[in-house]
């Protein structure tokens, strides 16, 4: 008996073998998939591929059947010993005491559709649509301007183009591979005819040889020129990309033993996804990572998501070393400076005038845009209380178009937060 087994990738027969097309159809169940992702996955874990699952039902392509009410429809069944094609089975009588499975509240079913993103795909959903805030520059409406750039030869081209030692080495090996009689040739045949004719006695034949002779060269040399439009060569260029512009965007974090595990690891979240977008989209804007406690320095990747270093809470001295940074590389007249604050609200109580001075009057004069983010537990995610520097933030804010405040008191909170204030059609201070 033959079976025949269904090896094809695609499931139920259905053309899916274009997995974009696929990843477009179920866009928004897999965009739901990976902001419901995102409250369990690790930070290191940031940039891997995902696994999602989704509803099934979502994937349905949309079919022709007869109504469940009306028709008359023939079914033969597996394992069907007692009934043959045209006979018709009574309906089930009621009252059954059997017990089933328990039902869904909310009326769907649990038939799911497991399957993995890889990682650009994966980054490719999560940071759909989004950009750096307000670039008002005219510097930063295009990272990349073109420029041109040698690209080797071509045989057209403007006569200001024109590579002579090309020319020249190219029509010298067109002469040589076709012979071209030279001009030391042809005179050479002019002298010794002239010299048969004034012997005596005249060698006809000869002479008539060597003018058949000397005609075909000079028609020769006629024929092939000395320099063909084939020869000319012309210097290429090519308008390839150049960054134009410069941007620097600062990570700052508090890293005090105020700062509870949990809400690090919020910070670590957002700066980890800040990260990747930049590097991404961004590949010429430079990222200075800060951690401070009391006291602030620049660090590397590494340390910034890693460091176990904790102490008490200074947040003048990040942005006195942020300052510190900017003046040392960062001239405010050459690049365009964007910066992210993570902190837990807490601060040094006689600390908090110097940080609204350095914010207010140093730090946002010379800023295309700064983020605080602060990270919270669900108890003090109320507007009514405030802490210390979401207070202080707050009048310093009022009326900016370059500064927002957000708050975040779950993983699952970073990625609307960070869409909102990311997205590609602005920020709402």
């Amino acid at each position: 008996m033959m079976q025949i087994v269904d090896r094809r990738l695609n499931p139920k027969s259905k053309s899916l073998g274009n997995r974009q097309r696929f990843l477009r159809r179920a866009k928004a169940e897999i965009r739901d998939a990976i902001k419901d992702s995102l409250k369990s996955r690790k930070v290191s874990e940031a940039e891997g591929s995902e696994k999602v699952t989704i509803r099934s039902k979502s994937l349905r392509e949309p079919t022709f059947s007869l109504g469940r009410g009306t028709g008359k429809r023939d079914y033969v069944l597996p394992g069907n010993e007692d009934y043959q094609v045209g006979d018709e089975i009574q309906k089930p009588q009621g009252g059954g005491g059997g017990r089933g499975n328990q039902g869904s509240a909310d009326g769907e079913g649990q038939d799911e559709f497991t399957f993995t993103l890889t990682k650009e795909e994966f980054l490719d959903l999560f940071f759909d649509d989004l950009k750096l805030p307000n670039l008002v520059k005219v510097k930063l409406k295009d990272l990349k301007a073109p420029k041109a750039a040698r690209a080797g030869f071509t045989t057209d081209g403007s006569p200001a183009r024109l590579n002579h030692a090309r020319t020249m080495r190219k029509s010298l090996g067109r002469r040589l591979a076709l012979r071209r009689p030279s001009l030391d040739e042809i005179k050479r045949l002019e002298d010794e005819i002239a010299l048969l004719e004034a012997a005596s006695p005249r060698d006809d034949k000869k002479i008539t040889e060597l003018r058949s002779k000397l005609e075909h060269k000079i028609r020769l040399r006629k024929s092939i020129a000395y320099i063909d439009p084939l020869d000319l060569q012309y210097n290429r260029f090519d308008r390839v990309p150049k960054p134009s512009t410069q941007a620097v965007m600062f990570c700052l974090m508090d890293a005090s033993a105020s700062m509870t595990e949990a809400l690090k690891d919020l910070a670590k979240r957002f700066f980890m996804l800040l990260h990747i977008f930049l590097m991404r989209h961004y590949r010429e804007v430079h990222i200075v990572f800060i951690r401070h406690t009391s006291t602030a320095a620049e660090v590397d990747e590494e340390t910034f998501f890693r460091g176990t270093e904790t102490g008490g809470t200074v947040i003048s001295s990040a942005l006195d070393e942020m300052l510190r940074v900017v003046k040392e590389r960062y001239s405010p007249a050459d690049w365009n400076i964007y910066a992210a604050q993570a902190s837990d609200g807490d601060n040094f109580h006689d600390d908090m005038p110097r940080c609204m001075d350095l914010l207010e009057n140093e730090i946002l004069p010379i800023c295309q845009y700064f983020a605080y983010i602060e990270t919270t537990h669900g108890e003090r995610f109320n507007d009514s209380i405030e802490t210390p520097v979401w207070h202080g933030y707050a009048q310093v804010g009022q009326g900016s178009k370059v500064f927002a405040m957000r708050r975040v008191s779950s993983p699952g909170d970073i990625y609307p937060v960070f869409h909102e204030l990311f997205s590609a059609n602005g920020i709402a201070a």
